[in-house]
């Protein structure tokens, strides 16, 4: 008991820390969520009995946001988790220059993320940016590819994936790294070829880093504002308008900061929901795999 109440204490700057950074924006949320507060209010925040969550509901554009900001996070997380794993598998080979090449795959993450969203809308950039201009030069047209709202979306879903695979690449070479040789060894040794290593191995003992890789990247795309706020701004059209983006827009724009709480609120609920579904079915499936290894 002693030795538990020693813990407590010495955590309790750590949970003072996030209580005051986490906690405590997030019931401040809750409390201006039940508030209406608007220029017609004179910006004072007025109680209105929860009126803002029925409005939520009501809302086309918040469930459509909600849609977009689903599909980007699904799609950017799943690339990232194939490309990292490819990635890492790569990195953990006896290359010559291995040292330099994992440096080298680590700059695009080391950058700000809108000095990189920047970079990609010149690359993007219609009629003037390098990747329209090789176009024309092989004899095409150019592209709209950040003013097609049905495809946009998709060259969003590469720039954040080339910005944060070395981030999920990382963390799974760490798991690679814990691996014993011994053990791939003597799947050699039965006959297993690359693949069946893979599946039999690798992947089973990869389970908890990409659980850590899914956790940490659904919640950060399911956030995402500064790669859509500086790439295309939610156009075209409002195709690429993230949640993140919408509650910054109700808040700044047109200072309705009662709304902006409650769609950030309902985005948190999303999240928790999106990481819990995500973490149970990994953890099944990783559970299942070890399960099959054994037998």
């Amino acid at each position: 008991m002693k030795s538990r109440t020693v813990s407590l204490l010495l955590m309790l700057p750590a949970l003072l820390l996030l209580a005051a950074v986490f906690l405590y924006p997030l019931l401040r949320y809750g409390w201006l969520s039940l508030q209406a507060s608007s220029v017609l209010t004179g910006l004072v925040p007025v109680p209105n009995g929860g009126a803002n969550w029925g409005r939520l509901l009501d809302d086309a554009r918040f469930w459509t946001d909600a849609a977009q900001t689903l599909r980007f996070a699904l799609c950017s997380v799943a690339l990232e988790l194939l490309g990292g794993l490819a990635l890492a598998l790569l990195l953990h080979r006896p290359l010559r220059g291995r040292g330099p090449l994992r440096a080298l795959t680590l700059l695009p993450w080391a950058l700000p993320t809108t000095v990189m969203a920047l970079g990609w809308r010149w690359i993007f950039n219609d009629p003037h940016g390098p990747l329209n201009a090789a176009i024309r030069s092989l004899g095409g047209s150019s592209y709209g590819f950040l003013s097609t709202p049905s495809t946009t979306w998709f060259f969003v879903v590469l720039a954040d994936v080339w910005k944060t695979m070395p981030f999920v690449a990382l963390l799974l070479l760490a798991g690679l790294q814990t691996i014993p040789a011994d053990l791939e060894e003597a799947l050699r040794l039965e006959g297993a070829c690359r693949l069946q290593i893979l599946r039999r191995l690798t992947l089973p003992l990869l389970v908890p880093y990409l659980s850590l890789a899914l956790l940490f990247r659904l919640a950060q795309a399911l956030g995402v504002f500064d790669l859509i706020q500086v790439l295309t701004g939610g156009g075209p059209a409002g195709s690429t308008e993230s949640l993140a983006l919408y509650a910054y827009l109700n808040a700044m724009r047109f200072l309705d900061f009662g709304y902006a709480s409650t769609v950030m609120l309902a985005t948190f609920l999303l999240l928790l929901v999106s990481l819990g579904g995500g973490w149970l079915l990994l953890r099944r499936h990783g559970l299942e795999r070890t399960t099959e290894q054994a037998t």
